[in-house]
């Protein structure tokens, strides 16, 4: 009687265990959660139904590694298969957000992974899977706002500069697969001329109308732009996208300077502003990868700019290459006349 007595106790905590863990795995579900483990001798996956739904797979349907990898996005599965080599060879943990085409749908999930030994030897990875697809988006938009210019919509200083530096760095990578942006060509600085009077006798109104006008016309003209960004009160900039030809750069600016000097209607009355253009050609040659090199250009598009001003405005000047020294002599590209 004892001995029946203790393994009815012992069915009666068993099915407690089970409820509480079926209850567990239910809350996890609802909050886009699940657990998973997977053996390193033969790579065995065992899912909670949490993850089954995470992934759009059956629950109860047989899990294979290499098919279950498949539906990783090529950069996030690089960086899981890293980051779990390492973990197994130091008995680590590791964190990561990756990107899963799942259900017919893209989804971010964070993936949390442990290994556990057995005799002193990797023997399982375990952890937690979840949905963190609305986070990430929400995280984007946020940096998206950041970097962006409420008055026009273009890029603002800080995009730029986060776009300049991965397109250039891109010029330096060497072997790449075409999986990261790609290379720099050549940068545009646009200042507009005239944009002061406007503001002083007109108002701030038709100065941001201005602004406005300005920066869609400069979008329509360089629709196939890398990026397009208002870096100051009335500076703009243009990353163009390797390969560039100098002819075309300079028939390029020629066309910003004349959509930014047509007339722009304001109460009843035209406003007239102008654009000067300042070029410089990207040259891997004259040019070494980093901050310093990214100034270099930046300094040369600057002095382009300076020269169009100093020839009177609404004009263009460019600079092709910059020798070792990564300066270069601003060439009288295309000079228009006022207007």
């Amino acid at each position: 009687m004892e001995a029946a007595a203790a393994r009815a106790l012992q069915r009666t905590i068993l099915r407690q265990q089970a409820g509480l863990l079926a209850r567990q795995e239910r809350a996890l579900a609802a909050a886009g959660m699940g657990l998973w483990s997977c053996r390193l001798r033969d790579g065995a996956l065992d899912w909670s139904g949490g993850v089954h739904d995470l992934f759009g797979v059956r629950r109860g349907a047989a899990l294979h590694r290499p098919q279950i990898l498949d539906l990783y996005e090529p950069t996030s599965r690089r960086l899981l298969e890293a980051l779990r080599h390492r973990a197994i060879a130091g008995s680590g943990a590791f964190v990561l957000d990756a990107e899963i085409q799942a259900g017919g749908r893209r989804r971010w999930i964070r993936i949390r992974a442990a290994v556990e030994a057995e005799d002193g030897r990797p023997a399982r990875l375990f952890g937690t899977k979840q949905d963190v697809t609305e986070e990430i988006a929400r995280l984007a938009e946020l940096s998206r706002r950041a970097e962006r210019d409420p008055l026009t919509g273009l890029a603002n200083r800080r995009g730029f500069e986060a776009r300049f530096e991965a397109r250039f760095e891109a010029r330096f990578e060497a072997g790449t697969d075409g999986a990261g942006p790609d290379p720099l060509g050549a940068l545009l600085l646009i200042d507009l001329d005239g944009f002061k009077p406007v503001n002083d006798v007109h108002g701030h109104a038709a100065g941001d109308l201005c602004l406005r006008r300005s920066a869609a016309r400069l979008a329509a003209v360089c629709r196939d732009a890398a990026l397009v960004a208002r870096i100051g009160g009335d500076e703009f900039a243009v990353l163009l996208r390797a390969p560039v030809d100098p002819l075309a750069l300079v028939e390029r600016g020629r066309r910003v300077v004349a959509a930014l000097s047509r007339p722009i209607p304001y109460r009843g009355r035209e406003l007239r502003i102008g654009a000067s253009v300042g070029i410089a050609v990207g040259d891997a040659a004259g040019m070494s990868s980093g901050r310093g090199g990214r100034a270099r250009l930046f300094d040369r598009a600057d002095a382009a700019l300076y020269a169009a001003k100093d020839a009177g405005g609404n004009a263009v000047r460019i600079v092709l290459g910059g020798g070792r020294s990564g300066t270069g002599a601003a060439q009288p590209a295309v000079a228009l006349g006022a207007g």
